[in-house]
């Protein structure tokens, strides 16, 4: 699908601020331009924005409940009492509770761990977990990545004696849960300055306010960064304000002495060699750790992240490594059915706003993948929907600024349990209640979503000439790292390209480009990759010129250094 390509000027105000810092980034003038479109507005703030400092991690006792939570963890372990670190059996969920566990086992022994399987335990706290801790003595969860609508079985807990300290990130119901704490800076009424943390962040705050209140050290709290890293790369959450600084020094771990587990996958993957950036986190690592929980259990994931034997963790991470490969079969196959379906619905050419799917042979842990393929390739918000344990269970996968949290909660009447944010809500109801549900939720994106949110957009943050891609502009731009929601990668626009003469194709089917570009600005000759636009061949082939919106990417192996643009799309003139 060709996608929309915006470009918004800098303001009148923006191009003020853009003045004052272009007087110090001088003969690299999309500098300032970059700067002040992620808000930047001073050489001050340009300063700690490039240089990320923990110094500048906010005070963790700003999250309303924070000061409870650290007096009942301190509480359990002065009278000895058993400890459970629950979380989801997500990258975000494993993540978390191999942080908190491998902090506080350094302090405290009576302590363990659980990831609940998702096709047995479901998400979240199930009263038979609690029975199962009841019956070992625990007395306190620390619960993560999850919890913030268990009313019921934290309610359940409380008859047992088990105190709950909950760790989330999910929207809140206007009605807690009778935890002894909620740490959540998305809570009505919390001022917390980083309301996007993920749930292994909120974990780490936990951590963070628990060290301090001890007067522990932060050496080696700072060294499980990289799995703080890891989260919020996999969980996409916003890459600003406190995320960046925990993901710019998570990464930094990961390039030089990341954990035992960590350094395993990176071995597996084959990215001991180079440089490991947020996109490898994204397609090469996060799916290794989630593929634990899809295709067996979230808890053999944990069990690699602390684990503290190299040849352990090796041996480990070769059988996540054999889940990630039956959960890419399984994928593609679900994938394909899917399609069918829809191709059968007529879905490509439907008016319809939206995609709500349902068989119930496909397994549970992959129709959170094929609602994301699914809503990329349609470009609708989608939902789909298994069955297991008696009920309808799904997940639902959101467009560029459309909230379909909304839309699955206007419908709430007609779910069992839902949970989630703007992107992605997970969800479960009765087999009876998928029609009017699916009707529901069609009628509120029908009314709610905008024209232009039906199709895909590239914006575009500046126009470049091939001279003004120097070393130095490089070299600022690797300070923009490391990318996500809130700070993406630049993606650049040159007009009137052409190719040099010695752009082919490649591939195994000949589907893919290799560019050798130059501009009608200068003779400088530009490499660069499009994929799977063979049909744009005969023109670039012809001499004939075109324009191409890209990022710039800086591949580094074995000391040598390269750059070639990612070509995003390509307008044939």
């Amino acid at each position: 699908m060709t996608s929309k390509w915006n470009y918004c000027p800098l303001t009148s105000e923006q191009q003020k601020l853009e003045s004052g810092l272009a007087k110090s980034y001088a003969g690299v003038p999309p500098v300032s331009e970059l700067l002040v479109q992620r808000g930047i507005s001073s050489v001050e703030e340009a300063e700690k924005f490039f240089h990320p400092s923990l110094k500048d991690l906010h005070d963790p006792f700003m999250m309303p409940d924070m000061d409870k939570a650290v007096q009942r963890l301190n509480r359990a372990m002065g009278s000895k009492e058993k400890v459970m670190v629950y979380g989801d059996y997500d990258v975000d969920g494993t993540t978390a509770v191999a942080l908190v566990y491998k902090y506080l086992r350094n302090y405290y022994s009576n302590i363990d761990y659980y990831i609940p399987t998702r096709n047995e335990d479901g998400y979240g706290i199930s009263k038979a977990t609690i029975d199962m801790a009841a019956g070992q003595g625990v007395k306190l969860f620390i619960i993560l990545d999850c919890g913030i609508k268990a009313t019921e079985e934290i309610e359940y807990a409380r008859s047992l004696g088990i105190d709950f300290i909950i760790c989330d990130h999910h929207v809140p119901d206007e009605k807690l849960p009778p935890a002894v704490a909620i740490l959540n800076p998305k809570l009505e009424g919390s001022s917390y300055p980083c309301p996007h943390l993920s749930g292994c962040g909120v974990g780490y705050k936990f951590m963070q306010a628990f060290a301090i209140s001890n007067g522990l050290g932060c050496v080696d709290l700072e060294g499980l960064l990289d799995l703080v890293a890891v989260s919020i790369a996999a969980d996409i959450v916003p890459m600003v304000g406190e995320n960046r600084i925990m993901a710019y020094h998570g990464l930094r771990r990961l390039n030089s002495n990341p954990n035992m587990g960590l350094r395993a996958i990176i071995r597996i993957c084959g990215l001991g060699s180079r440089d490991i950036t947020i996109s490898d986190v994204i397609f090469k690592i996060g799916p290794r750790i989630n593929a634990s929980g899809r295709m067996q259990s979230g808890k053999e994931a944990v069990d690699l992240l602390v684990s503290r034997d190299v040849a352990d963790a090796y041996s480990r991470a070769k059988e996540i490594d054999r889940y990630n490969q039956d959960r890419k079969e399984l994928d593609k196959q679900i994938t394909d059915e899917a399609n069918a379906i829809l191709e059968e619905r007529g879905e490509s050419t439907s008016e319809k706003k939206s995609i709500v799917i349902y068989n119930k042979n496909w397994h549970k842990g992959i129709i959170g993948i094929v609602a994301s393929r699914l809503t990329e390739f349609y470009y609708k918000p989608s939902v789909v929907l298994t069955y297991s344990n008696g009920l309808a269970t799904g997940s639902s996968r959101s467009v560029q600024g459309f909230d379909v949290y909304k839309a699955v909660e206007s419908a709430r009447d007609l779910l069992e349990n839902f949970g989630g944010h703007t992107y992605a809500v997970g969800l479960s109801l009765k087999e009876e209640n998928i029609p009017e549900f699916t009707q529901r939720f069609e009628n509120f994106v029908s009314e709610n979503i905008r024209p232009d949110q039906l199709t895909p957009q590239l914006d575009i943050n500046a126009y470049l000439t091939f001279s003004e891609i120097t070393p130095e502009f490089i070299s600022y731009l690797r300070q923009f790292n490391p990318f996500g929601p809130g700070n993406s990668k630049p993606v650049f626009c040159t007009r009137t390209v052409t190719d040099f003469g010695t752009s082919k194709l490649v591939g195994r089917h000949n589907e893919h480009i290799k560019l050798e570009l130059v501009d009608s600005t200068c003779g400088k000759v530009m490499n660069g990759i499009v994929f799977n636009c063979a049909e744009c061949y005969p023109h670039i082939h012809s001499g004939r010129p075109f324009s191409i919106c890209y990022t710039i990417e800086e591949n580094k192996h074995k000391g040598a250094s390269s750059i070639q643009l990612f070509v995003k799309e390509i307008h044939l003139e």
